[in-house]
């Protein structure tokens, strides 16, 4: 088996009130698909945070894409994060000034080594083909229906061709038929560049779409 694309060992991280994450062992292999489940405030969002490198662990290992995140400085954190992660949020957090296709070339415009404007515009028509939304890409977010959005949300998470993509309660806003296609379609784009997809969620109803189920605090894996 090759490497891991994401591999933790011995995670501490804790803050002023209390909170504290311990994560012994925890790895995700290329291609694949977790759902990270636990109860609230058990630190789910703090871990996706701690692999994209928003937040600095105080001990441990954390290595993503062959890079020890956990080394890095703040500036070349953020550099990494933009240039080989994927990030969906529950609220999609698209940028309400801008265009559903400015939206998508936002992350080569972020990125620490941009691609050629046509390299970067090509990229976003792919993706708008694949996604359903060439026809909108003109429109802002303010005049897409939230299904729209969470494509778009998708799309940009997916420009760079990340090797991992991380989702914050990515259905969360959803109901349960748009909440399970909204996930297929992450899946099957994701799986066409080869990433692996790592998704914190409270839906039980949606464990059968992933190929593993780990559980916080312990990270135990569970039988989806």
């Amino acid at each position: 088996m090759s490497a891991p694309v994401l591999h933790v060992e011995g995670l501490r991280f804790s803050h002023g009130d209390g909170f504290q994450l311990q994560v012994e062992h925890f790895a995700l292999q290329a291609g694949e698909r977790v759902a990270l489940i636990g109860p609230s405030g058990c630190g789910k969002t703090t871990f996706l945070h701690l692999v994209a490198g928003i937040l600095r662990a105080e001990s441990g290992r954390i290595e993503v894409l062959g890079q020890r995140v956990d080394s890095l400085d703040e500036r070349a954190r953020r550099a990494f994060r933009i240039g080989k992660l994927g990030l969906i949020f529950q609220e999609f957090e698209l940028l309400d000034y801008l265009t559903a296709r400015e939206n998508l070339l936002l992350p080569f415009r972020l990125h620490p080594n941009p691609p050629t404007r046509e390299h970067a515009q090509a990229r976003a028509e792919e993706l708008a083909q694949r996604l359903g939304i060439a026809g909108l890409l003109d429109r802002r977010p303010a005049r897409l229906s939230q299904g729209e959005r969470q494509r778009v949300a998708v799309g940009r998470a997916l420009a760079v061709a990340p090797g991992i993509v991380l989702g914050d309660e990515p259905t969360g806003n959803l109901d349960p038929d748009n909440a399970r296609s909204s996930l297929d379609l992450l899946s099957e784009q994701a799986a066409a560049d080869g990433a692996a997809v790592l998704v914190v969620t409270h839906d039980h109803g949606l464990l059968d779409r992933f190929d593993r189920v780990v559980e916080l605090p312990s990270l135990v894996e569970q039988s989806a």
